[in-house]
């Protein structure tokens, strides 16, 4: 019998730091008004100088074993996506499964840009489809705020921190019902990080640079594919999705992807307005949230989506 990836857990994890548009405008020739009209966003939340991506991932993780009342040495399995790991190595994933008390699993890291909490649950799904795993711990963590150049208009006004974790495990129940991930290199230049030390260049610092209406307008038509394909590999009917819950970069993409699925924007979970772009953690924290307040209950068929830098996108249609 094929396993189900079924949903037992679910974590997050915001820094304490609140930057404000109000703050950036002291800075930036920006204000508070035109910030919020483009993006959607508010304020967005800022790690501490002892945090990192991995101490962000422990706690959004043992949020998600707490809920899940397992013990962490029945992980098998941990994939932690992140654009900003604490080292190039050891993964940020194996550093996570050291300060989870987990002495063997298969533990590593993903890079998805934004997309890569998806990625994660996409590999968790086959693993567990597989026979492979039983247990997986999927987390998105991030600390963008590091590699922001914070007197660059167009993309200091759009980034956060933070991290969040979702624990899958075979079940014989329906659970994740389709995952579907894609990826086109040809974007590259529209949004990227350089590393240029790589290159052999060791004093020019690394920054995020992005063309904002070219990613939008490639987003919002591929976004709106990737609802099509999945809707159509589940034989499922727009109507019969209950939540949406966005990768959390744009609040005019998110109302685009809605109304794309007939949805009322009361039926999408945004918690973009006070936590900006938390690139890999976002679908998981504000999955974690909704599941949490409890508009996500059991029975509910939720649909993840997110697009990011490569470019990557992709979808989980779960019943919750």
């Amino acid at each position: 019998m094929t396993a189900y990836a079924k949903v037992i857990g679910t974590g997050g994890y915001l820094p304490a730091e609140i930057k404000t548009n109000e703050d950036i405008s002291r800075t930036v020739d920006t204000s508070d008004s035109w910030i919020f009209e483009r993006t959607g966003i508010k304020s967005r939340r800022i790690a501490a100088k002892d945090e990192t991506a991995s101490s962000m991932a422990e706690i959004a993780a043992r949020q998600a074993i707490d809920m899940a009342g397992i013990d962490p040495k029945d992980i098998d399995l941990i994939i932690v996506a992140t654009g900003t790991p604490d080292n190039i190595y050891p993964s940020t994933g194996c550093m996570l499964q050291h300060r989870l008390g987990i002495k063997e699993c298969i533990a590593f890291d993903i890079q998805a840009a934004c997309s890569g909490s998806i990625f994660g649950m996409d590999m968790a799904n086959q693993y567990i489809k597989s026979g492979a795993a039983k247990t997986v711990l999927v987390v998105g963590t991030e600390v963008t705020s590091r590699i922001v150049d914070w007197t660059d208009r167009g993309t200091c006004i759009l980034f956060g921190d933070g991290a969040g974790a979702v624990l899958l495990q075979a079940a014989d129940e329906a659970g994740i019902l389709s995952t579907h991930i894609h990826s086109d290199g040809r974007f590259e230049d529209l949004l990227n990080c350089p590393n240029p030390q790589a290159l052999g260049d060791f004093d020019t610092p690394s920054y995020i640079s992005m063309k904002g209406n070219e990613v939008f307008k490639v987003a919002v038509n591929t976004l709106g594919r990737i609802v099509d394909e999945t809707l159509a590999a589940n034989n499922m009917q727009k109507s019969e999705v209950d939540w949406l819950v966005p990768h959390q970069a744009n609040s005019r993409i998110i109302a685009a992807t809605a109304k794309k699925l007939k949805m009322s924007m009361d039926q999408v979970v945004l918690t973009l307005e006070n936590q900006g772009n938390t690139s890999s953690a976002s679908v998981l924290l504000a999955f974690n949230e909704a599941v949490r307040d409890g508009r996500i209950q059991r029975g509910h068929v939720v649909l993840l989506e997110a697009f990011g830098a490569g470019f990557t996108w992709g979808s989980a249609l779960i019943k919750y």
